[in-house]
């Protein structure tokens, strides 16, 4: 499977920012991290475990059942984004944009970082379509 395309859900995004704040992590410690902060229970972090690791999202090594993640955030944000700006807004990031600010009054160093965003990409990244 394509990392760029993989989908994680809420409950599979948990486990994957705790392996993006703190690194690899044993399942156990996973799964500890979680029953304090969610209340899940072993068996309900184990199986999102798996299923991450069925995607490829993360890999499992060692006895100790280490697991590190295989996918970035930033991956994941590109991917997340992409499949709103599609569903939500006819695949316009124009129009996302539109909606995002309007009504809104950034400050001014937001604005010169947007516009700087937008000046400084890259013609082949362009979509002229």
């Amino acid at each position: 499977m394509n990392n760029n395309t993989i989908k994680v859900f809420d409950s599979e995004l948990r486990v994957m920012e705790l392996l993006w704040r703190c690194g690899d992590l044993t399942a156990g410690q996973l799964a500890k991290f979680l029953l304090e902060q969610v209340g899940w229970n072993r068996n309900t972090t184990y199986t999102v475990i798996k299923k991450l690791i069925d995607k490829g999202a993360i890999e499992r090594y060692d006895d100790n059942f280490s697991c590190r993640a295989l996918i970035t955030r930033k991956q994941v944000q590109n991917h997340e984004a992409t499949e709103l700006v599609g569903k939500l807004f006819d695949g316009s990031p124009e129009m996302f944009l539109s909606a995002f600010v309007s009504g809104k009054k950034l400050p001014d160093d937001e604005i010169a970082r947007l516009k700087q965003l937008v000046e400084t990409l890259d013609e082949t990244e362009r979509d002229y379509c």
